[in-house]
């Protein structure tokens, strides 16, 4: 027995059916109103005599005819003005031919009031166009009061995609709008699917006219332009800014416009085929292998075809993390503290290059822990690199922090030592290089976890300070960058990434705030600078680097530093107990203030 749900389930066949039917219905309906017009609502007898044979005529042929012009196999909430333009042509056909058949057949249809088809003509097609107009028009009614009203930021093949998405209700919003972005003016005033095209400078208007409350970008923008458009957006009301991703698969979706679009720099000096050669086919020794920076790096080295990665990570858990996302793996717990350890691991693994992420990052943690900063820190990556020097490994790339730059706090002060261990030691034939960089986004422990994670809780958001600023990057490509300076590194650099403008945190927690929509709900509390943060983080010591070929990559002048004195400093360092002191002795610049 066939279930109501499938009698009623919309088929090809049914809305052809359905359009025939009721075009019947309507064409009998137009006839006779039109004969009740001409008859001034009193038809004479005998001309009701050939209405039957006049209607059978009339209503076939315009059947025949809207058939041929395809009117009976369009969706309804598709119909668009080519439709409507096919039902007048097949309108006009179907009383032209009937028009022939009067000419040379008049007998069949004597008596017959000759005006009544000019009224049934316009009458029809009022009928016949209202019912498929009609429709649709309902539907966009109801859509437009039930869904979110739309702006379309930008005019590309993917606008187009998104207003026929909205119209097959895949999606929850309604276009009602688009504004064209930039050099895109020339489609002002157009129209895109019967929905209009805005100037750029128009958009506060948009808005307003058109009770807009949700936006989508179609298109890529330059981060700056990007960022002041969102600012416009969200000072005209909108909120909820969405971005279409992996446009042109099965997989494509709208996904909210993140923090880490407005603020990640993309460097556009990214050599893919540099980095290939330098990884493809090495045996990878990647330290920290479990953290943020190093599964990046895996997943980089992976990526570009190394031959065999070792990874090597202190925390069981963090090692089990990124085996389950990468396969493959040789894995190794291991502290780099232990240098026996790390000495029977380079025996049996013979690596060609050796990356070490592996530190302790956090400035608190390590203010409160100096002694554990200082023997993971320093003597980890001592070990790191004399084990690899011992081993002949080609290439050593050590991870640092714009937080060695004049350090203020243990952390930073830690991470100089080890770059000037990295630059001043005797290497032979391992290349030894140290990259230097600020925050990377979404890492963990940064901020941006931590204010989504204050937000979702109702706030409100701490900021230690209303002027502190931080430079931000992607993850994977300052990873990438990371591979690409080793690359092209012939040993004794401190390579430095430019990670862009600094950003404001301040600034950037308001940000946030406005894209969850709770400017209302979630306030800003500061709660003073933490001991050993600064301000600002510098990325260069002075003004006197070096450019490469890359303009996301400079070399840092070089630090000369005696290398038995460095080493006895070291060495003091490990077992003093005053290691503030001690670290002071190697980076005078170490300077702790509760402010700068």
């Amino acid at each position: 027995m066939i279930s109501l749900n499938a009698l009623f389930q919309p088929t090809a066949a049914k809305r052809v059916w359905f359009f025939v039917g009721t075009d019947l219905l309507l064409s009998l309906l137009s006839l006779y109103l039109a004969y009740l017009l001409r008859f001034n609502f009193h038809i004479p007898s005998q001309f009701m005599e050939t209405f039957w044979r006049v209607y059978l005529l009339l209503a076939g042929l315009k059947v025949g005819f809207m058939y041929a012009f395809k009117s009976y196999f369009v969706i309804w909430r598709f119909f668009g003005f080519v439709d409507a333009k096919n039902i007048v042509k097949a309108h006009v056909a179907a009383y032209g031919m009937f028009v022939l058949f009067y000419i040379f057949f008049p007998s069949l249809f004597q008596p017959f009031p000759r005006s009544v088809i000019v009224i049934d003509f316009f009458l029809s097609l009022i009928f016949i166009g209202t019912l498929r107009a009609g429709k649709r028009f309902m539907n966009e009614s109801f859509r437009e009061h039930a869904l979110k009203p739309a702006l379309l930021l930008g005019v590309d093949s993917r606008t187009g995609t998104i207003i026929q998405s909205a119209m097959k209700q895949e999606i929850d919003y309604y276009p009602v709008a688009i504004l064209a972005l930039d050099d895109h003016n020339y489609a002002a005033n157009a129209y895109i699917n019967n929905v209009r095209v805005y100037r750029e400078k128009q958009l506060e208007e948009i808005v307003e006219e058109k009770k807009i409350v949700s936006a989508i970008l179609t298109q890529r923008l330059p981060q700056k332009s990007l960022r002041q458009l969102v600012e416009r957006l969200n000072a005209a009301g909108v909120r909820e800014i969405k971005q279409v991703k992996l446009l042109g698969s099965e997989h494509e979706k709208l996904e909210d416009l993140s923090i880490e679009d407005l603020l990640a720099r993309h460097p556009q000096d990214l050599d893919t085929r540099l980095i290939a050669s330098f990884v493809e086919g090495k045996n990878i020794l990647i330290t920290g292998a479990g953290g943020s920076i190093g599964s990046e790096i895996v997943r980089q080295c992976r990526k570009f075809g190394a031959a065999k990665l070792v990874l090597v990570e202190n925390s069981e858990y963090n090692l089990y993390a990124v085996g389950e996302q990468i396969s493959g793996v040789d894995m190794r717990l291991l502290s780099v503290t232990d240098k026996e350890g790390l000495e029977t691991l380079f025996d049996l693994c013979r690596p060609d290059i050796v990356i070490h992420a592996a530190a302790y990052k956090h400035v608190p943690i390590c203010e409160h822990n100096p002694e554990s900063a200082v023997r993971n820190n320093v003597l980890g990556t001592k070990n790191v690199i004399d084990v690899s020097i011992g081993h002949g490994v080609q290439k050593v790339v050590i991870i640092s922090t714009d937080k060695a730059v004049r350090p203020t706090n243990v952390m930073g002060a830690t991470k100089r030592v080890t770059e000037l261990y990295a630059q001043n030691i005797s290497s032979g034939s391992t290349e030894i290089v140290a990259v230097r960089f600020g925050n990377v986004l979404g890492s963990s422990g940064s901020v941006i976890p931590k204010f989504k994670q204050q937000i979702e809780a109702g706030g409100p958001v701490t900021v230690t300070h209303p002027e502190i600023t931080r430079y931000f990057m992607l993850i994977p490509e300052a990873c990438q960058l990371v591979l690409q300076a080793a690359a092209i590194a012939k040993g004794g650099e401190l390579f430095i990434l430019d990670m862009g403008e600094p950003v404001r945190i301040v600034d950037l927690a308001k940000q946030m705030i406005r894209l969850y929509g709770k400017e209302d709900e979630v306030e800003i509390v500061f709660t003073g600078l933490r001991p050993g943060e600064k301000l600002y983080e510098e990325l260069l010591l002075d003004e006197s680097e070096q450019k490469t070929k890359y303009s996301s990559i400079c070399i840092a002048h070089p630090t000369v530093y005696d290398i038995a004195k460095l080493e006895k400093e070291v060495a003091e360092l490990l077992t003093a107990d005053d290691k503030r002191a001690a670290l002071r002795k190697i980076v005078p610049e170490f300077v702790q203030k509760s402010e700068i």
